[in-house]
């Protein structure tokens, strides 16, 4: 899953979909260096826009109309680039349908979408924001979801669904297995959820004081959020776990 921090930084965030900018040459490096590996390329604009907000500004706050639009254009610069996956976690009404829609007329109909399709407006990402240098002043509500708000959490998720997704996600996931599980239990779509960097560091500190055993936790914590319904999991652990730090 690629992630950028750019460096060219305007009011739309137009380094997106250039052909030549950050999210495309992050999809063409892996696909060039590691050809068989699955590339997915997280789509959005909070680390490409001067004002850290995830789309198009307007009087009103996000112009989400006009953001799709984007979207679109930066799904095709990275499938054009070998993504094989796009997963929109801008959080914009329709943003599947209309990636979809801009990937099937550019021809790549096989580009598959896993959507943020569930993403809570969560104090938990704070450990990455601060790593990331965000620009954003103010907070992402308007636009991702009520942490406190279980109905809407579970009808986002069946919209992406019934706009096209061809995997779901939740995130964060530690504090909402129950989230994760009511979705489980109403789609037979791939169902992914991301262990964000708040719920990673405080693991790591509580280790680092001796607190808990970083092992144990770790692999019951991911043993939870595949009980409660994860066929994928997104974790900072990944690493660790890859190289059999934490078994």
């Amino acid at each position: 899953m690629t992630f950028g921090i750019s460096h060219h930084t305007d009011a739309t965030g137009s380094d997106a979909w250039n052909e030549n900018g950050l999210v495309a040459r992050m999809s063409r490096i892996c696909k060039d260096t590691v050809p068989e590996m699955i590339v997915m390329s997280d789509t959005c604009f909070c680390e490409y826009t001067s004002h850290g907000h995830c789309g198009v500004l307007c009087d009103h706050g996000v112009d989400n109309d006009q953001t799709l639009i984007n979207l679109g254009k930066q799904a095709v610069v990275a499938a054009q680039a070998g993504a094989d996956f796009i997963a929109p976690s801008a959080a914009m009404d329709g943003q599947v349908k209309a990636i979809r829609q801009a990937l099937d007329a550019a021809g790549f109909t096989d580009t598959a979408i896993m959507s943020y399709s569930t993403k809570f407006a969560s104090s938990f990402y704070g450990p990455f924001r601060e790593a990331a240098g965000t620009a954003l002043k103010g907070d992402r509500k308007t636009y991702q979801m009520n942490p406190m708000n279980r109905r809407e959490a579970i009808r986002e998720s069946l919209i992406d669904e019934a706009e096209g997704a061809d995997s779901l996600m939740v995130k964060p996931a530690g504090a909402y297995l129950d989230i994760l599980r009511d979705i489980r239990e109403r789609t037979t779509l791939p169902l992914a959820a991301y262990q964000v960097s708040g719920e990673y560091a405080m693991i790591k500190f509580a280790a680092q004081a001796g607190a808990i055993d970083e092992r144990n936790v770790v692999l019951e914590s991911l043993g939870a959020i595949k009980r409660a319904g994860a066929d994928l999991i997104f974790s900072y652990f990944a690493l660790d776990l890859a190289e059999q730090k934490v078994l």
